[in-house]
């Protein structure tokens, strides 16, 4: 599974490198966004994935901090 996997690569990273891809998504989605409101998006599908890897991002984040 694509999840699985990711999850996994989320976890081996460090704080910094979660941060800086937290940042990477947000801007994606920002542009995603813009996109869509212009009517140029082609994937409207690829909103929801960012927003669902965002939430993965943020919870490997917070789990990394409660250790």
């Amino acid at each position: 599974m694509k999840t699985n996997k990711y999850v996994q690569d989320l976890n081996s990273k460090s704080a910094t490198e979660l941060n800086n891809e937290l940042v990477a998504a947000k801007k994606e989605l920002f542009n995603l966004r813009f996109q869509n409101a212009t009517n140029q998006l082609d994937n409207t599908a690829r909103i929801k994935e960012v927003r669902k890897n965002i939430a993965r991002i943020q919870t490997v984040i917070t789990q990394k901090a409660a250790e």
